[in-house]
């Protein structure tokens, strides 16, 4: 039976990072593809899944959306024709392109990795077994990831659902969809098939959607997605679902009002749990919560001394490019020993809604919890000439800063490509710069990105007021 210095545990981007520092270091490595991650293969939950697929679909939604949907006035266009299934065609062959080029063709790049397909299960203390086949370990690296959760609700099992895995492949577009869950997952898919002119309902539990968000920014999304035609109840209780023909019926309280709403298609975004199960954690000792997702501490490490984990399957914030630090971490940790630690709060997380929505740090509500006095400064996009040269003002920039310091705490941002305005947060949070130094910092003038530097000098000065690119 042959020993490997290190055995890894799953295929997405927590293993692959790990599977390509442990080649950089030189240290022979197994790695078991295959999880109970339904549709994934090589590459795992965000190529196959997850964010390539998705982040493609909604880009080409917003642009047949908005082709017909702006505000320019010299620019009219009758509404186009979409192909649909082209549309999904052309997602697959993007999807097929990053798996061989991003994945297959890496791991088979890496001399000191060997890559065995199939799932993995601890049949000992340093033993895992794969296909019948038995791998012996020094150091262990569990990267499996998590799957969509579909909440138990009477009559489930008697209708067809969709999770987000196939609601990326559907064959025709429906002519109405109903989202159960208002969070991150749920609104783009939501507003994706809306774009691609689906009557869209969204159902969220809590009192607004993105209830991890600042309110403000949670009120303005949902009035921007109200406005484009899609419905939206919050704080309901599913009661039950059933059939009406072809067609799906759901029956909930909102309020103190029960509703019954039909759609062609039912989607459940109402989170995700973790591929522990069946992994054989028990066989070794390693540790998890009780939804199964495993415990670690900041230098990625669990309860077993020789074996790590990362990636979705030790809980939230699961982010793509989280779980790659995370993995590559581990290894360095591992073997290397720099006690390298995870701070998540210079992590920075994007909605890919349009307007996007984009944090870093703490928000107003965290920061007070943890007895920070703090400051905020929150400005309307329509402050921002860019906005106005793009035709698009919704949106608004909240910093969250420590009264006293003024040292940023977060960054929170709805506008147009937050997602890529956020990083100037995420080195204001990482590095702990002040209003001050943002103010101190030349923006290019015309930018989005100029709403970071306005918001600051919104703590000392009224911004309606002020030119253009006033210090």
């Amino acid at each position: 039976m042959k020993e490997y210095d290190l055995i890894i545990l799953g295929q997405g981007s927590a293993a692959f990072a790990g599977a390509i520092k442990s080649n950089e270091l030189g240290i022979e490595t197994a790695m078991i593809g295959g999880n109970a991650t339904p549709g994934t293969v090589i590459g795992g939950t965000c190529v196959n899944v997850g964010c390539m697929p998705s982040k493609n679909l909604i880009t080409v939604g917003s642009l047949y959306y908005h082709a017909t949907n702006n505000s320019f006035e010299g620019i009219k266009y009758e509404k186009g024709k979409l192909n649909f299934k082209k549309v999904i065609e052309q997602k697959d062959k993007l999807v097929e392109k990053f798996r061989k080029e991003k994945y297959s063709d890496v791991v088979e790049s890496l001399e000191n990795v060997t890559y065995f397909e199939g799932k993995g299960k601890f049949i000992s203390k340093n033993e895992v077994e794969v296909e019948g086949k038995t791998l012996k370990g020094k150091k262990f690296l569990i990267a499996v990831g998590a799957r969509s959760n579909v909440i138990p609700i009477q009559g489930i099992k008697k209708i067809d659902y969709l999770t987000n895995e196939e609601a990326l492949s559907l064959k025709e577009l429906p002519e109405s969809m109903c989202v159960i869950g208002g969070r991150a997952l749920g609104l783009e898919f939501a507003q994706m098939y809306a774009h691609f002119g689906t009557k869209v309902t969204v159902l969220q539990r809590s009192e607004r959607i993105l209830p991890e968000a600042e309110p403000e920014i949670s009120e303005a999304l949902s009035k921007y997605l109200e406005d484009e035609g899609i419905t939206i109840y919050i704080g309901t209780k599913i009661n039950y679902v059933g059939k009406k023909g072809k067609n799906k019926i759901i029956n909930f309280t909102a309020g103190n009002k029960i509703k019954t709403i039909e759609c062609e298609q039912l989607v459940f975004a109402t989170g995700r749990k973790p591929n522990t199960d069946n992994l054989g954690l028990n066989k070794i000792g390693v540790k998890t919560d009780d939804k199964g997702f495993i415990i670690i501490n900041d230098e990625v490490q669990t309860s077993v001394p020789y074996v790590w984990a990362a990636g979705d399957c030790t809980g939230e914030p699961m982010l793509e490019t989280l779980a790659a630090k995370e993995g590559a971490i581990a290894v360095e940790n591992a073997f290397v020993n720099n006690k390298r630690k995870i701070n998540l709060k210079e992590v920075p997380s994007a909605v890919f809604t349009y307007p996007e929505v984009a944090s870093v740090g703490l928000t107003d509500a965290e920061a007070n919890r943890q007895g920070i006095k703090c400051t905020c400064g929150v400005l309307p996009l329509e402050f921002v000439p860019k906005a106005h040269v793009i035709g698009d003002t919704r949106g608004l920039v909240k910093l969250v800063a420590d009264r006293k310091t003024k040292k940023i705490q977060g960054v929170h941002i709805l506008a147009p490509h937050a997602a890529d305005l956020i990083h100037e947060g995420t080195l204001a949070v990482k590095f702990g710069l002040t209003v001050d130094d943002i103010i101190d910092t030349v923006h290019v003038f015309p930018t989005l990105s100029e709403a970071i530097k306005l918001a600051a000098q919104s703590f000392y000065k009224d911004v309606s007021k002020l030119s253009c690119c006033t210090e």
